[in-house]
């Protein structure tokens, strides 16, 4: 028989409540559906503007990606429930206290748009792919008439989505990493970021790469200073909050967070687009593809973290 002595009333291994128990599906989740949210709300705000015949990318190339991420995020979030044949009844109440009620119904809603929006522009997208079937014809033309009342559907419900999938995280008060209000909006700017970047892959022109690159400058800085604000926010909080603070800096997500996030994801990127703005020839996909790199590791880093931080009691 092995004994052991417990020294201390608190922290004791298996013993202790603990929540370990959100893996990668539902980190891939958070930046598939604050990718979609970014995508969608350019979309949306270029067609309101009626620029949409100078960014042809931001309302029709890029929002093909938008029901595929949309897809595929809830295959990886529906991949993690542990009682998937109970998922409908998340859509048996509204629950305006709960993050997770918003997020149910505003993706039940913001999916099947995605795929209409996209379905609206298929003549141009897909010339050579010609329905076979004249109600569907008649469909797409309904929907072209009614583009813009899509799009001033998408932008507010873009936006909830956005600023949900932090607020998902910060709802949870036991846990200090995730308990905080920047959450929300750090998340929402982080998509918005990763939705211009993908803009920026997929323009076909110089105006409209230079445009989204303005653009994620823009909300790359103001990333920047949400990170710094929130961490300041840890810094002058109780010793949980400092504790939880530590795994960032100092701790064992640090190279994670700082090398990949901050430095590669963030720095690099604004640093590269702020010289192809000057005119240096910088090739745009490397910045592009850090940011999306970068907000994918940074959802990792937050979920893996956050689990791990608590109150001792």
């Amino acid at each position: 028989m092995q004994e052991e002595l417990f020294v201390s009333g608190r922290n004791i291994p298996n013993i202790d409540p603990s929540l370990e128990v959100w893996h990668w599906p539902i980190s891939v989740y958070l930046f598939l559906g604050g990718l979609a949210a970014g995508l969608l709300f350019f979309a949306a705000l270029i067609t309101v503007l009626k620029k949409d015949k100078e960014y042809p990318a931001a309302v029709k190339f890029a929002s093909i990606v938008s029901p595929l991420a949309l897809t595929l995020g809830l295959i990886a979030l529906f991949y993690d429930l542990t009682h998937k044949i109970y998922f409908w009844r998340l859509y048996t109440t509204v629950r305006i206290e709960s993050p997770m009620s918003w997020g149910a119904w505003v993706l039940l809603i913001i999916t099947p748009l995605s795929f209409l929006w996209v379905l609206s522009y298929y003549t141009e997208l897909f010339p050579k792919f010609k329905m076979k079937f004249e109600f569907l014809n008649t469909f797409e033309k309904f929907l072209q008439k009614n583009r813009m009342l899509m799009a001033y559907a998408l932008l507010p419900l873009s936006i909830v989505l956005g600023v949900y999938t932090g607020i998902l995280l910060s709802a949870f008060n036991a846990r200090p990493l995730w308990n905080n209000a920047i959450l929300g909006p750090l998340f929402l700017t982080s998509g918005l970021s990763t939705g211009a970047a993908t803009i920026i892959l997929l323009a076909n022109t110089a105006k409209e790469r230079h445009f989204f690159s303005k653009i994620d400058l823009g909300l790359v800085i103001l990333e920047l200073g949400l990170i710094v604000h929130m961490l300041m926010g840890m810094y002058a909080g109780s010793e949980v909050q400092l504790e939880a603070m530590q795994l960032l800096i100092g701790g064992e997500f640090t190279m994670m967070f700082f090398g990949f996030v901050v430095i590669l994801g963030l720095i690099v990127p604004a640093i590269l687009e702020f010289l192809e703005l000057r005119g240096f020839k910088i090739p745009v996909a490397i910045p592009a593809l850090l940011i999306l790199l970068g907000g994918l590791i940074f959802r990792f880093v937050m979920v893996e973290a956050g689990q791990i931080t608590r109150y001792l009691y």
